[in-house]
Protein backbone atom coordinates (compact mmCIF):
# COMPACT_ATOMS: atom_id res chain seq x y z
CA UNK A 1 0.00 0.00 0.00
CA UNK A 2 1.34 3.41 -0.95
CA UNK A 3 2.59 5.70 1.74
CA UNK A 4 1.34 9.27 2.05
CA UNK A 5 4.76 10.86 1.67
CA UNK A 6 6.63 10.82 -1.56
CA UNK A 7 8.37 12.63 -4.33
CA UNK A 8 7.46 13.06 -7.97
CA UNK A 9 9.10 14.45 -11.07
CA UNK A 10 8.38 14.70 -14.80
CA UNK A 11 10.90 13.25 -17.23
CA UNK A 12 11.16 13.72 -20.99
CA UNK A 13 10.59 10.68 -23.20
CA UNK A 14 10.10 10.11 -26.93
CA UNK A 15 6.35 9.97 -26.22
CA UNK A 16 6.22 13.20 -24.24
CA UNK A 17 6.70 13.87 -20.54
CA UNK A 18 6.07 11.12 -18.02
CA UNK A 19 5.50 11.93 -14.36
CA UNK A 20 6.81 9.39 -11.87
CA UNK A 21 5.90 9.41 -8.18
CA UNK A 22 7.71 7.30 -5.60
CA UNK A 23 7.24 6.45 -1.94
CA UNK A 24 9.79 5.03 0.44
CA UNK A 25 8.70 1.54 -0.73
CA UNK A 26 8.46 1.86 -4.50
CA UNK A 27 6.91 3.56 -7.50
CA UNK A 28 3.33 4.67 -6.84
CA UNK A 29 2.43 6.40 -10.13
CA UNK A 30 3.65 6.57 -13.71
CA UNK A 31 1.50 8.79 -15.90
CA UNK A 32 1.88 10.44 -19.28
CA UNK A 33 2.09 14.22 -19.02
CA UNK A 34 3.74 16.70 -16.68
CA UNK A 35 1.35 16.79 -13.77
CA UNK A 36 1.23 17.77 -10.13
CA UNK A 37 0.88 14.83 -7.75
CA UNK A 38 0.88 14.66 -3.97
CA UNK A 39 4.29 14.93 -2.39
CA UNK A 40 7.40 16.95 -3.10
CA UNK A 41 8.28 17.78 -6.71
CA UNK A 42 11.85 16.50 -6.76
CA UNK A 43 13.48 13.57 -8.58
CA UNK A 44 14.12 10.65 -6.25
CA UNK A 45 16.79 8.08 -7.10
CA UNK A 46 14.07 5.52 -7.75
CA UNK A 47 12.14 7.87 -10.06
CA UNK A 48 15.30 8.55 -12.05
CA UNK A 49 16.06 4.81 -12.23
CA UNK A 50 12.49 4.21 -13.41
CA UNK A 51 12.81 6.95 -16.04
CA UNK A 52 16.05 5.37 -17.28
CA UNK A 53 14.38 1.95 -17.56
CA UNK A 54 11.49 3.55 -19.46
CA UNK A 55 13.95 5.21 -21.86
CA UNK A 56 15.60 1.81 -22.40
CA UNK A 57 12.13 0.36 -23.10
CA UNK A 58 11.38 3.08 -25.66
CA UNK A 59 14.78 2.44 -27.29
CA UNK A 60 14.02 -1.28 -27.61
CA UNK A 61 16.68 -2.29 -25.09
CA UNK A 62 14.28 -3.47 -22.35
CA UNK A 63 11.28 -5.80 -22.38
CA UNK A 64 10.59 -5.91 -18.63
CA UNK A 65 11.11 -3.67 -15.61
CA UNK A 66 13.01 -4.33 -12.40
CA UNK A 67 11.39 -1.65 -10.26
CA UNK A 68 9.74 -2.01 -6.84
CA UNK A 69 6.07 -1.07 -7.02
CA UNK A 70 3.95 0.47 -4.27
CA UNK A 71 0.59 0.93 -6.01
CA UNK A 72 -2.49 1.69 -3.98
CA UNK A 73 -5.70 -0.09 -4.92
CA UNK A 74 -8.21 -2.66 -3.78
CA UNK A 75 -7.17 -6.30 -3.49
CA UNK A 76 -9.01 -7.01 -6.75
CA UNK A 77 -7.31 -4.12 -8.57
CA UNK A 78 -3.89 -5.26 -7.37
CA UNK A 79 -4.69 -8.81 -8.54
CA UNK A 80 -5.63 -7.46 -11.98
CA UNK A 81 -2.46 -5.36 -12.17
CA UNK A 82 -0.42 -8.40 -11.18
CA UNK A 83 -2.02 -10.37 -14.01
CA UNK A 84 -1.31 -7.54 -16.47
CA UNK A 85 2.36 -7.69 -15.49
CA UNK A 86 2.38 -11.31 -16.72
CA UNK A 87 1.31 -10.40 -20.27
CA UNK A 88 4.41 -10.98 -22.39
CA UNK A 89 6.10 -8.13 -24.25
CA UNK A 90 4.36 -7.67 -27.61
CA UNK A 91 1.37 -9.85 -26.68
CA UNK A 92 -2.14 -8.73 -25.85
CA UNK A 93 -5.09 -10.03 -23.86
CA UNK A 94 -8.75 -9.06 -23.74
CA UNK A 95 -10.39 -8.22 -20.44
CA UNK A 96 -12.23 -11.55 -20.73
CA UNK A 97 -8.93 -13.41 -21.10
CA UNK A 98 -7.44 -11.58 -18.11
CA UNK A 99 -10.53 -12.38 -16.01
CA UNK A 100 -10.34 -16.05 -17.04
CA UNK A 101 -6.62 -16.24 -16.21
CA UNK A 102 -7.47 -14.84 -12.77
CA UNK A 103 -10.05 -17.59 -12.27
CA UNK A 104 -12.92 -15.08 -12.44
CA UNK A 105 -14.27 -15.43 -16.00
CA UNK A 106 -17.44 -13.45 -15.33
CA UNK A 107 -15.64 -10.40 -13.97
CA UNK A 108 -14.38 -8.98 -17.27
CA UNK A 109 -16.13 -5.63 -16.69
CA UNK A 110 -14.52 -5.29 -13.27
CA UNK A 111 -11.19 -6.18 -14.89
CA UNK A 112 -11.77 -3.40 -17.42
CA UNK A 113 -12.47 -0.93 -14.62
CA UNK A 114 -9.27 -1.98 -12.81
CA UNK A 115 -7.28 -1.61 -16.05
CA UNK A 116 -8.54 1.97 -16.39
CA UNK A 117 -7.48 2.69 -12.77
CA UNK A 118 -3.93 1.39 -13.30
CA UNK A 119 -1.62 4.03 -11.77
CA UNK A 120 1.54 2.57 -13.31
CA UNK A 121 1.46 3.15 -17.07
CA UNK A 122 3.90 0.91 -18.97
CA UNK A 123 5.34 -0.68 -15.79
CA UNK A 124 2.01 -2.47 -15.44
CA UNK A 125 1.34 -2.85 -19.17
CA UNK A 126 -2.31 -1.90 -19.54
CA UNK A 127 -1.48 -1.00 -23.15
CA UNK A 128 -1.46 -4.78 -23.77
CA UNK A 129 -5.13 -5.09 -22.82
CA UNK A 130 -7.42 -4.85 -25.82
CA UNK A 131 -11.14 -4.92 -26.43
CA UNK A 132 -12.86 -7.75 -28.24
CA UNK A 133 -12.17 -5.83 -31.47
CA UNK A 134 -8.41 -6.01 -30.83
CA UNK A 135 -8.03 -2.29 -30.16
CA UNK A 136 -6.57 -0.94 -26.90
CA UNK A 137 -9.18 0.20 -24.42
CA UNK A 138 -9.35 3.79 -23.23
CA UNK A 139 -10.19 7.30 -24.40
CA UNK A 140 -9.11 8.28 -27.92
CA UNK A 141 -5.73 9.86 -27.05
CA UNK A 142 -4.98 7.17 -24.50
CA UNK A 143 -5.97 4.40 -26.92
CA UNK A 144 -3.75 5.89 -29.66
CA UNK A 145 -0.75 5.94 -27.33
CA UNK A 146 -1.46 2.39 -26.13
CA UNK A 147 -1.72 1.22 -29.75
CA UNK A 148 1.61 2.92 -30.55
CA UNK A 149 3.30 1.16 -27.61
CA UNK A 150 1.88 -2.24 -28.51
CA UNK A 151 2.80 -1.76 -32.19
CA UNK A 152 6.33 -0.75 -31.14
CA UNK A 153 6.69 -3.93 -29.08
CA UNK A 154 5.36 -6.17 -31.83
CA UNK A 155 7.58 -4.55 -34.45
CA UNK A 156 10.67 -5.17 -32.31
CA UNK A 157 9.78 -8.85 -31.97
CA UNK A 158 9.93 -9.41 -35.73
Amino acid sequence: MASSTGMYFAYRTPHGPITIRTSDRGVTHVAFGDMALSGIRHPSQLATRTANELLEYFAGKRTFFDIPIDAEGSAFQRAVWSELARIPYGASRTTTEVATLMGKPGSYRSVGAAVKKNPLAILVPDHRVVGSDGRPIGADASARLKRALLDMERKRLT
